[in-house]
């Protein structure tokens, strides 16, 4: 059986190892510039298998936090290749995730203070970060407006600008489509917060159609090789909800397996919290069954809270990568620490979002013997 510490093929991407860094925001990009400090986070925890790069937004209407980067600016690509550049002198493997964050925003993030946008004109019942006075704070997201259908080309037409941003330009290894905790392509996919009556809502292949028709832009772009996707069928992140997410998930499976992809990322349960939802009951087996059945070769990427004991029990089950979130905040030698059974650090949850180089790139690590 494969171990966490084996090489793995995902497209066309040769892993060293099967530990993803998953991605984590941080709200450390002020005017959504990735920093010097950014390229030594990313540096110091690029022994992992794979990098997957905080959600960065793929337009200023996309933006829903303050602080957190984009791909939509000259500095921002440019902030970028000093990540990418430094991940990969150390031999990294870095990809970027693709965000819109659609009705998870608020006014004073969006161009000319204006709403957001989703599929439908409903509230999402969560909260977002801005920042007060220099300090993040969470406030409640904006009423959003229902995007026209004839906008939707645009935003399938930035999602493949911005993939081609990231790898000819930043330099990143590929990207990650972000189509899961509620955020806009999520918010198309589920019955809980799009209620159109067009072509991109109702039945299950209309509302599946937008983020099938971003995936195959974006393959297009950059090749099916350097794309993978998050999704996660029954989080509560962001006020997500379906009411039928086996079959819709199963569906969207079946689509993704004619695209080639690198892999596919799958958040199982609710997002940072509790991996079992008896009240949103899911097959996970059978949603990768649809995946395979339908002829997809892509790694299939297992997240949340996942320890070393899980991970390995997932490789054993079939998965071929295990993500890691919070556990890198705190251990950038993540990777060998779980390889020598080591203790990791614990994270200071009061500088997770904001902030400098303290609970960011300051956390020891191990001392190997030489």
């Amino acid at each position: 059986m494969p171990s966490l510490f084996d090489p793995v093929q995902a497209g066309n991407l040769l892993l060293a190892n099967r530990i993803v860094m998953a991605p984590l925001t941080r709200n450390r990009a002020p005017d959504a510039i990735p920093t010097p400090l950014m390229a030594e986070y990313y540096a110091q925890r690029a022994t992992a298998g794979l990098l997957i790069s905080e959600a960065t937004a793929i337009s200023h209407q996309g933006q829903g936090y303050a602080d957190v980067p984009g791909l939509y600016g000259t500095e921002q690509l440019d902030g970028w290749k000093r990540v990418t550049e430094a991940v990969h002198s150390t031999g990294g493997k870095i990809v970027v995730q693709l965000w819109h964050v659609g009705r998870v925003s608020h006014n004073e993030l969006q161009p000319g203070g204006g709403q957001p946008v989703a599929p439908s004109a409903i509230v999402a019942k969560t909260k977002t970060v801005l920042l007060k006075d220099g300090v993040p704070t969470f406030v409640a997201t904006s009423m959003p407006r229902a995007l026209d259908s004839e906008e939707l080309p645009d935003i399938v037409h930035t999602y493949r600008a911005a993939a081609l941003n990231a790898v000819q330009t930043a330099g990143f290894d590929g990207v990650e489509i972000h189509g899961a905790n509620g955020y806009l392509l999520d918010q198309f996919l589920k019955s809980g917060s799009n209620h159109r009556t067009d072509d991109y809502g109702g039945p299950i292949r209309n509302r599946a159609r937008l983020l099938l028709e971003v995936v195959r832009a974006v393959v297009d772009a950059v090749g099916g090789g350097r794309t993978g996707i998050r999704l996660s069928p029954v989080t509560t992140a962001n006020d997500a909800f379906d009411e039928h997410p086996q079959q819709l998930f199963e569906y969207v499976a079946k689509q993704l397996a004619k695209l080639d992809l690198a892999f596919i990322h799958v958040i199982e349960g609710a997002t940072g919290g509790a991996r079992e939802l008896p009240e949103r009951p899911f097959d996970y087996a059978a949603f990768k069954a649809a995946y395979r059945s339908g002829g997809g070769k892509g790694a299939w990427m297992v997240n949340n809270g996942y320890d070393k004991a899980l991970a390995e029990q997932a490789l054993q089950d079939g998965a071929d990568l295990v993500a890691f979130g919070r556990p890198y905040i705190a251990n950038p030698d993540l990777v060998e620490r779980l390889r020598s059974n080591a203790p990791l650090n614990q994270p200071d949850q009061a500088t997770f979002y904001g902030g400098g180089a303290r609970g960011y790139t300051d956390y020891p690590q191990m001392k190997l013997a030489i």
